[in-house]
């Protein structure tokens, strides 16, 4: 008994840290809302929904969900999207599945660059084909777009549809960003492929957004992938920037009101066993599948984008300048982000300013990851 009442106190604390309500903000039609909405963007995978829980938790509107290609193809990345709000009672949020391959990228472009400036150590969905790892549980590389490994879905296959076999992703945040002009932040955690779509769909998609936040953009990063393990290269490698250079162009030259980069900072707070031992105090089906599934060798990655959207006061150390992205294919940082201060940026094209985030608080963090979890919103009809 005396342990369940420090439990009690304990989550009461941590819920107490977590703001639930988000702060209001002006439409552009002059009116006041306290509820923002989102449209995530991902490679989601068995444990990548934390995001959404985190949108949730802060009193988001989640608009939607759309699936990208880069960890895995934008299919399976979809399902999975699609599994894991089945398992939460989330399935009222519609998931459009993104485009399957990026503007001008493919498997063979990728690896032929990579045998004239050298492998990247995570090559996501543009990784060899190996069947024989599909069936032991991993994701599709390469290949058919359309393949599905079902042994990769940890969280079960899905009962659940996507909301439109005609509707794209990049059309369905064209259409809502239309419905509700000024209101929608758009949150990529994966490539930006399906947003560029939608900048060269609609002229004024970008600047009729919220803003847009984004989780990569890694800067002065080089060293640490020459020195250590290939893990540690693998943690400053910008795949979802590097799968679509040409994407990841558009998208981070576009005229959103706000554009936030989260680049190293998301590198900053560590999974470890202690934490998902604390998250898995409260069962239920999202704590069991990460405390069984998320690992402790990689960074909260796109955790950190999402935190940071919905509360900036987390950021402890931020700073802003002029953004490029190297799309010259025949450079060794093809993919990668150039930063500039206003007096040194190119005359010759207009970049926009990011918000660069250098160091967030990351008991915070933590403290959000964990409420969302433990206890993630109801906003769906309870099934019959």
């Amino acid at each position: 008994m005396f342990v369940k009442s420090l439990a009690i106190v304990a989550v009461a604390a941590v819920a107490a840290a977590v703001p639930t309500t988000a702060p209001s903000y002006q439409n552009k039609n002059g009116t006041k809302s306290t509820r923002p909405k989102v449209i995530l963007d991902n490679d989601w995978g068995t444990t990548g929904f934390i995001p959404i829980l985190q949108a949730l938790k802060a009193n988001w509107d989640v608009v939607g969900v759309v699936s990208d290609t880069a960890n895995s193809w934008a299919l399976q990345c979809g399902l999975h999207a699609l599994a894991t709000l089945e398992i939460g009672n989330l399935s009222c949020i519609p998931v459009y599945k993104g485009s399957d391959y990026p503007i001008l990228n493919t498997p063979e472009l990728f690896q032929t660059w990579e045998l004239v400036h050298g492998e990247l150590p995570w090559q996501g969905a543009f990784a060899p084909e190996n069947l024989t790892n599909e069936a032991l549980g991993n994701d599709p590389t390469s290949g058919d777009p359309n393949r599905i490994s079902k042994a990769a879905l940890y969280e079960g296959y899905p009962n659940t549809t996507f909301a439109s076999n005609t509707l794209s992703g990049a059309e369905f945040m064209v259409q809502q960003v239309r419905k509700y002009p000024g209101e929608i932040t758009i949150y990529s955690a994966g490539a930006l492929t399906n947003i560029a779509l939608a900048v060269r769909l609609d002229p004024t998609f970008a600047r009729n957004t919220r803003g847009l936040i984004i989780m990569g953009g890694y800067l002065d990063v080089n060293l640490l992938m020459t020195t250590g393990s290939v893990l540690l290269a693998d943690l400053q490698s910008d795949i979802n920037l590097i799968i679509d250079p040409e994407g990841s162009k558009i998208a981070l030259g576009a005229d959103f009101p706000n554009i936030t980069v989260t680049g190293n900072a998301a590198n900053q707070v560590m999974s470890d066993q202690g934490f998902l031992d604390e998250i898995h105090q409260v069962r239920n089906a999202y704590t069991d599948l990460v405390h069984k599934y998320y690992g402790t060798i990689f960074p909260f990655w796109d955790e950190t984008a999402a935190a940071i959207m919905v509360d900036p006061n987390i950021v402890t150390n931020s700073t802003d300048f002029y953004v490029d992205v190297d799309t010259s294919y025949a450079s060794p940082s093809y993919g990668n982000i150039r930063a500039y201060q206003k007096a040194l940026a190119p005359k010759a094209q207009t970049l926009r300013k990011i918000k660069y985030p250098l160091s967030i608080d990351g008991a915070k963090l933590k403290a959000a990851i964990k409420a969302s979890l433990q206890y993630p919103p109801q906003i769906c009809p309870k099934k019959a």
